[in-house]
């Protein structure tokens, strides 16, 4: 399996490393066959939140066909307007088994146009302008995630990581997500 997490500049830090640590936990007890990359518009160093600097391992140019793709939140406002990046989610989409968000990456899967007329969530400071910007969407508050078909938005940073360790147990078993939060 594949499993591909979207940074950009301003991304927020446990928005991505929390879904990394879940996923690459559960590989290690379970010794899974899984290839978890960080992934980016560009093959190069990426300024996240706080300054943290990391270096994606693929570019949306260049990558391995993605089963789960999840999109983290951040500082997400230039990245709404990038139309490639915009068309890269939407295109991956069409590939995966399950497409996820973290906190304010649920805005960039509204702007694919991946989520009309479904049940989503975001961090509870970001629901009125996700509603606003996005009539169609059913925005939820007051929930950690929301799993609609093959997609799965989720709250926030802690939240995100919940949205993982479900994630894994859909994916595999009850008994490796029990096993990787522990």
């Amino acid at each position: 399996m594949n499993i591909a997490i979207y940074i950009y500049p301003e991304a927020e830090v446990l928005d991505f490393s929390g879904p990394f640590e879940v996923f690459s936990t559960a590989k290690r007890i379970s010794q899974q066959e899984w290839n978890i990359f960080f992934i980016a518009e560009h093959n190069a160093l990426i300024e996240a939140r706080g300054g943290m600097l990391i270096q994606p391992n693929f570019s949306i140019d260049d990558h391995p066909e993605i089963d789960l793709l999840i999109v983290v939140g951040g500082v997400h406002s230039e990245q709404i307007k990038n139309t490639k990046v915009i068309n890269w989610i939407k295109a991956t989409n069409e590939h995966t088994k399950k497409t996820a968000s973290i906190c304010t990456g649920a805005f960039l899967l509204a702007e694919a146009g991946l989520l009309n007329d479904l049940k989503v969530t975001t961090h509870w400071e970001d629901i009125s302008d996700l509603q606003n910007a996005y009539p169609t969407l059913q925005v939820i508050e007051n929930t950690r995630w929301i799993e609609e078909g093959k997609f799965i938005t989720s709250a926030g940073i802690s939240a995100g990581i919940d949205m993982s360790l479900y994630l894994l147990s859909k994916l595999t078993s009850d008994a490796l997500a029990k096993k990787t939060a522990q």
